[in-house]
């Protein structure tokens, strides 16, 4: 039987999470395990793991919804990293003319021509 096998319960050594208590969630091949738990969900190196005595009963690849109820039966936290909020964008609008304002300049010039036709009719 293998030290670290599906549902040991580590002490991270190493990185960001170290001092952080895990379970082994798969074993992905001789040198990585993807661990869950108080750390982050992630492939770790065995050499950057402590094995404790516990385990907990855990189907391989379980999800970190099954690990969380499992810890939290256990009174251990668990890491839960919080969705990304991203600000709705503000909708540019196009800048609209007038449209009093076309028809004021196009009628100037039909009145010049009326004018224009009374002057050479004079």
């Amino acid at each position: 039987m293998a030290l670290f096998e599906v549902g040991r319960l580590c002490v991270k050594l190493a990185g960001r999470d170290a001092g952080r208590k895990c379970v082994v969630v798969e074993q992905l091949d001789e040198t990585y395990v993807l661990i869950d738990g108080a750390t982050r969900r992630k492939k770790v190196n065995l050499k950057h793991l402590e094995p404790l005595a516990e385990t907990i009963e855990l189907n391989s690849g379980a999800s970190h919804e099954e690990v969380k109820d499992v810890f939290k039966k256990l009174g251990l936290e668990v890491f839960d990293s919080k969705p990304k909020q991203t600000p709705q964008r503000k909708k540019h609008l196009k800048k609209v003319k007038d449209k009093t304002e076309k028809k004021a300049v196009k009628a100037k010039p039909k009145v010049e021509k009326k004018e224009a036709a009374a002057v050479k009719e004079e």
